[in-house]
């Protein structure tokens, strides 16, 4: 099975090795057939701390890497 790729923002790089990724996702309800629009924040793996907030990365599924890691960054968009 491939991996996911998300494209996002880094909300955060305060810790060591590891940025914070805001993904949105926008979608038309099922009933109102208005514009949704939701997100959700990603603990990503940045292995030499390369990405400032406000940055536009790629983000790619991996193994765990901690408790909540599961995301490494792939590459900046």
């Amino acid at each position: 099975m491939p991996k996911r790729i998300l494209q996002g923002t880094v909300t955060s790089n305060q810790n060591a090795q590891t940025v914070t990724v805001l993904v949105e996702r926008r979608f038309k309800h099922p009933v109102l057939q208005k514009t949704i629009r939701k997100s959700k924040k990603y603990r990503a793996h940045d292995e030499n701390n390369q990405y400032q907030v406000g940055d536009i990365v790629r983000i790619q599924e991996c193994a765990p890497k901690s408790k909540t890691k599961r995301w490494e960054v792939v590459a900046q968009a």
